[in-house]
Order: structure tokens, then C-alpha cells, then sequence
């Protein structure tokens, strides 16, 4: 059987509504790199040579799950040096998933984690690595 997509650099992306708004988040709010491209595209340049694309559409609905995960080193950190730049974290107080003050998901059973929103309203997460 042929391998077809097995060694392709697959790279995913999401949309927006105002791309300069996102840019600006991304850019100088989460410190990304970020450059425009050909048709209105911009692409998030990430750790370990990864890419995303984002692209604007007028009538987006954001996603009611998360798009985007940046592994960090501590979670608390990540929490506290975001929400200094403005980033707000997402609070849950369900039966399957609980926020503590700081937003922070501290469930034994996976990695600790918090969730926010881009100005789109695409969810996106840190979570520490373990």
C-alpha cells in the first residue's frame, strides 16, 4: 500500500473574522511570529517549525472546541504572563470539568490546563507538559 500522505508537512487552520484584529493577538498579545500571505492569509509560525494557517471569513462561527494547544513548562506561569497582556481564561463548573480561580483545569486524570478565547472567539489552551 503506497504511503500517500504519510511524509506530507500537514498543517492545519481556522477562521477568523477580522484578521488584522487576530494578528495583532496573536502577534502582540500571545507573542507569536506571523506573516501574511498571497490571498488574505496569514500564517502563525510555531515551535518546531509548525504552521497554521488562519483565514478570514466574514460569517465565522467559532468552534465550541479547541483549535489551537500551546504546551508550556507550567501552566500557572503561562496563566499569570497572559493574563497580565489582557488574555481573559475561560472559568467551567460542570461535572466533568472544573476551572479554578485562575481558569485552571487541575484534573489528576490529564495535564493541568486553561482555556481562552482569541478576539474571534476560537478556543485555544495551554497546558503543561508533564
Amino acid at each position: 500500500m503506497q504511503t500517500l500522505l504519510k511524509d506530507s508537512p500537514a498543517f492545519s487552520g481556522f477562521a477568523v473574522k477580522d484578521l488584522a484584529e487576530a494578528k495583532a493577538f496573536y502577534t502582540g498579545t500571545l507573542g507569536l511570529e506571523a506573516t501574511s500571505e498571497p490571498m488574505g492569509i496569514l500564517k502563525l509560525h510555531l515551535a518546531g517549525g509548525n504552521n497554521v494557517l488562519v483565514y478570514p471569513k466574514a460569517d465565522h462561527v467559532p468552534a465550541t472546541f479547541t483549535v489551537l494547544n500551546f504546551p508550556v513548562s507550567s501552566v500557572d506561569q503561562a496563566v499569570d504572563t497572559l493574563s497580565e497582556r489582557g488574555v481573559r481564561f475561560e472559568h467551567y463548573n460542570t461535572p466533568h470539568l472544573a476551572t479554578d480561580a485562575k481558569g485552571i483545569c487541575r484534573d489528576p486524570r490529564g495535564p493541568a490546563i486553561a482555556w481562552f478565547k482569541d478576539p474571534a472567539g476560537n478556543i485555544f489552551s495551554v497546558l503543561e507538559e508533564r
